[in-house]
């Protein structure tokens, strides 16, 4: 054990009076915070968050918006790419309609062994939120006024093939585990969704937080749990 880990587990102890003042100093240090002065942090906070907003504004619109642009088979109108660049891996073409707004912190992988190249299609009006995975084995389409919320999964493909020595031995899913998937018009996607390959969501229907779609949903309804089952039909008191 290093020094330095020794002297922490020493103070942690707490065995002595040196080792207890030692330990006490250390908690002071650790909640030390300089007094609230209102009027002036109240101004600092107000200034923080402008630079920030600056800063965060720029980058978007000269940085992290035109070089996720350049991966597009063709510029994307009124992309807005925020809190960063959404991470692309593998070989994918991808094609966004007019209005998409995605985190910088979503990710979209194609699958490598997939011929011909993974497609990702995006319509128009649709946010695509914050630590959500796009993985197309071949095809995933989003339609038009499409919401997915944080931390959906759109699982086209798993990666592993399901032979334990081949996993082992590096190689990749095999065609039969992969699927296209499809979310028709005015889909909307709660909280940590999954949606597994060769599933289509129809069009207006919605999915709970933290439910796992296994098999294809009709138009029209609200769906729950794992697996995903038909709550019951959305009306148009529910659209009201």
């Amino acid at each position: 054990m290093s020094s330095a880990a020794s002297l922490q587990q020493w103070v942690k102890a707490r065995n002595g009076i040196a080792a207890n003042t030692a330990y006490k100093i250390a908690m002071a240090f650790r909640h030390a915070s300089m007094p609230v002065i209102p009027s002036v942090h109240s101004a600092l906070y107000v200034l923080h968050r402008s630079v920030a907003s600056l800063w965060a504004n720029t980058t978007r619109i000269f940085w992290y918006t035109p070089l996720f642009q350049s991966r597009l088979e063709r510029p994307a109108k009124r992309l807005y790419c925020y809190s960063g660049m959404p991470l692309v891996l593998g070989t994918i073409a991808m094609n966004f309609g007019e209005a998409v707004r995605i985190s910088g912190q979503a990710t979209i992988s194609g699958r490598a062994a997939s011929t011909p190249t993974p497609r990702l299609v995006v319509g128009n009006n649709v946010d695509i939120g914050w630590q959500t995975t796009i993985a197309v084995g071949r095809r995933v389409e989003i339609g038009n006024n499409v919401r997915i919320a944080g931390r959906a999964f759109l699982a086209g493909y798993p990666g592993h093939p399901l032979d334990p020595a081949a996993r082992a031995a590096g190689r990749p899913d095999t065609d039969d585990q992969i699927g296209d998937i499809i979310l028709e018009d005015d889909v909307w996607l709660a909280t940590g969704v999954t949606v597994s390959a060769g599933v289509r969501i129809g069009r207006g229907t919605i999915v709970a937080a933290g439910s796992v779609v296994t098999r294809d949903l009709p138009p029209g309804v609200l769906a729950a749990g794992v697996p995903a089952k038909i709550v019951r039909e959305l009306s148009k008191d529910d659209s009201i």
